[in-house]
């Protein structure tokens, strides 16, 4: 809808411009007033103003300040006066509200299905999923399969779920809440408490008469495909060669709780995982549910964002707020919870960890007073915030005091496109003694308007013709260039693919200068059509992300801030397009490129992956794992918006330019 929106606006303005929207203008005796007052036919000095070099000398610093000022606006959030503390806004909830059994001789049930689910470790995926079959036969539920394979950087993701519908004594099968616990977890860790607890659960539920939705019990033999195929085959969303359709179903899924207890002894928190694919995120209330039971009603510390020594300081703080949105703007799987969240069924995972005082008891009767108040609800989350910011389980930033800062971040790019567009038409200064015979009167244009005359220099009011062809198509072929990585980092395997991006790195140190090579062999790269270009690329850049900063916030705010320098490039200061500058030197012309080359997708991917000790094959497979699977598009923003937008700015700094 803001892409729309921009579309709309630019419509707009060129209607109003040609005259068809005059209605809209101000009356004529309000315009004469204002030029009455502010003397504008008597002394031309706005129009001047407006044509004045000095004032395109502006757009650089003002182009600067609106970052600076986008940083420090994200700086400021962790402080008590930018942010909230967190309250429940559906008070059907009533968390923490009602009386927990679960403990007591449910113990002994926990071992003993901990003990079955300790004898199917090793096996296949199919026996695995007949023993937990049996075992809810044996609590008196029907249980379903569900066989899944993808094939994607090289490996085979393939396994079968089990699953069973416990259905609602007082329901009409219309709704549905879910409870699932991955065979394995996020880690690669065997989830057997976990799993095991899901089953005593079970066994449990059936018990009660109060239900009013179906409870489903989905049991996945990993964290990511597994939970995704039973989600999209839950909605018709999947594909028939890779996933098999689900022979039960239920009702509208109204949100899912997952349990990841790897652990055989006692754990000291709670750690909420929340962030889903995309940067989606569940409804508040659900988060604020699960804190209020955990730490309010039973008692158990709830740590976000891996956080586990949180003293609520500013550092502390900002570091929780940098790491969720560091998670947010990669968009990856962060547990069988992000599965859920594009389908709007919010759904939150429960970690324990740590070792201290907390048994699986007070886990499971956190999972059932969670379930009670997902059970109260009387239609789908709706009331509290989808786009937030946590900094700790009890404070929060809402999505209008944050967004700024990103909006900051890429109105910079519009402004910097606005001034290059303005130096493009200006025409090239007048040459006293060469255009000009000796004692010839200087060209000047005459103002007349309700009997007063203003007579100004005709090179101020001129305007050279722009030629925006050929630039626009450089443009939308480099853009469209970006499909190519973009399909060959989603093919490849994860050997290959470090290989992949090690040779992109290289080939972009000299594919900007080859670029300008083919470019300027078919058309001369004259400085207004380089301006042009430039322009054209920060305008779609700052609208892309301006659009992006509403659906994925972090996403727009770390791309736009590596982006940043691509708005400097070339010679911001200059007046107009036929000003040439003076020529750079080898230091200027080595550290231009040097910066822009820094500030390359596959070079910061390299970096980051360096000094944060990650795989760069493990990282670049997860990547296409999302996108053939999850339907992840941040490699979509990185291909075929950031990097076609670096290879204009190459191009400027390119010394055949």
């Amino acid at each position: 809808m803001s892409f729309l929106g921009h579309l709309c606006s630019v419509g707009t303005g060129y209607i109003y411009g040609l005259g068809y929207l005059k209605i809209l203008a101000p009356p004529e005796k309000i315009l004469r007033w204002v030029e009455r007052k502010l003397n504008l036919l008597e002394a031309p000095t706005l129009l001047a103003l407006r044509k004045d070099p000095r004032l395109l000398k502006v757009p650089p610093y003002l182009s600067a300040l609106c970052i600076l000022i986008g940083i420090v606006w994200l700086l400021l959030l962790p402080l008590d006066e930018y942010s909230r503390r967190t309250y429940i806004s559906e008070n059907a909830l009533l968390p923490g509200q009602v009386n927990t059994y679960f403990y007591g001789s449910e113990s002994n049930v926990f071992n003993a299905y901990k003990h079955e689910v300790r004898s199917l470790v090793g096996k296949d995926s199919h026996q695995i999923a007949t023993g937990l079959a049996d075992i809810f036969k044996s609590i008196g539920l029907k249980p379903a399969f569900q066989s899944y394979h993808y094939d994607t950087s090289g490996s085979s993701y393939d396994g079968e779920n089990v699953y069973t519908i416990l259905h609602a004594p007082r329901g009409d099968a219309t709704e549905a809440i879910v409870l699932v616990a991955a065979w394995t977890n996020i880690d690669g860790e065997l989830n057997q408490s976990g799993v095991a607890l899901v089953l005593a659960l079970a066994r449990y539920f059936k018990r009660w008469s109060l239900w009013s939705k179906d409870i489903i019990i989905l049991v996945t033999p990993d964290s990511k495909a597994g939970c995704q195929a039973w989600v999209d085959a839950y909605h018709d969303e999947h594909s028939i060669q890779s996933v098999a359709p689900l022979s039960m179903k239920s009702g509208a899924l109204q949100g899912a709780v997952v349990i990841d207890y790897p652990l055989d002894h006692r754990f000291k928190s709670l750690h909420l995982i929340y962030d889903g694919i995309n940067g989606q995120l569940p409804n508040l209330d659900l988060f604020n549910t699960a804190v209020a039971i955990s730490n309010g009603q039973m008692g158990i510390e709830v740590s976000l964002q891996r956080m586990w020594n949180h003293d609520d300081h500013y550092k502390d703080r900002l570091q929780t707020i940098l790491r969720g949105m560091v998670s947010q703007g990669l968009g990856h799987t962060t547990g069988p919870h992000s599965s859920f969240i594009p389908y709007h069924v919010d759904a939150i995972t429960l970690q324990a960890v740590g070792e201290g005082g907390q048994d699986e008891m007070a886990m499971g009767r956190c999972v059932e007073s969670l379930f009670r108040s997902l059970n109260n609800l009387l239609e789908h989350f709706h009331q509290s915030f989808f786009f937030y910011l946590l900094m700790q389980p009890k404070r929060f930033v809402s999505i209008g005091t944050y967004l700024p800062s990103a909006m900051l971040v890429a109105v910079n790019f519009t402004i910097m496109a606005i001034a290059l567009w303005i130096r493009s038409g200006r025409p090239k200064p007048p040459k006293i003694g060469s255009t000009m015979e000796k004692g010839a009167p200087p060209q000047v244009d005459h103002l007349e308007k309700d009997g007063m005359v203003a007579i100004i220099p005709k090179d101020i009011t001129t305007v050279t013709e722009r030629h925006i062809f050929g630039p626009i198509v450089i443009l939308v072929t480099f853009h469209l260039l970006g499909a190519i990585p973009l399909y060959i980092f989603n093919n490849g395997s994860r050997e290959t693919l470090p290989k992949y991006l090690s040779f992109f790195s290289l080939l972009n140190l000299s594919l900007p200068t080859l670029l300008a090579i083919l470019v300027s062999s078919n058309t001369p790269l004259t400085p207004q059509r380089l301006l042009l270009l430039q322009c054209f690329s920060l305008l779609l850049l700052g609208m892309f992300l301006a659009t992006l900063a509403t659906l994925n916030f972090s996403l727009a705010f770390l791309v736009g801030l590596l982006a940043a320098p691509l708005s400097f490039v070339g010679h911001p200061l200059t007046a107009d397009h036929s000003e040439r500058p003076p020529k750079r030197g080898a230091a200027n012309l080595v550290l231009s490129n040097l910066v822009v080359h820094m500030v390359s997708p596959p070079v910061v991917i390299l970096v980051v992956c360096k000094l944060f000790a990650v795989d760069v094959g493990a990282m670049l497979s997860e990547a296409a794992f999302g996108w053939k699977v999850s339907g992840l598009w941040t490699q979509v923003v990185v291909c075929c918006i950031w990097w076609p937008a670096w290879l204009v700015g190459g191009m400027i700094v390119s010394p055949v330019v």
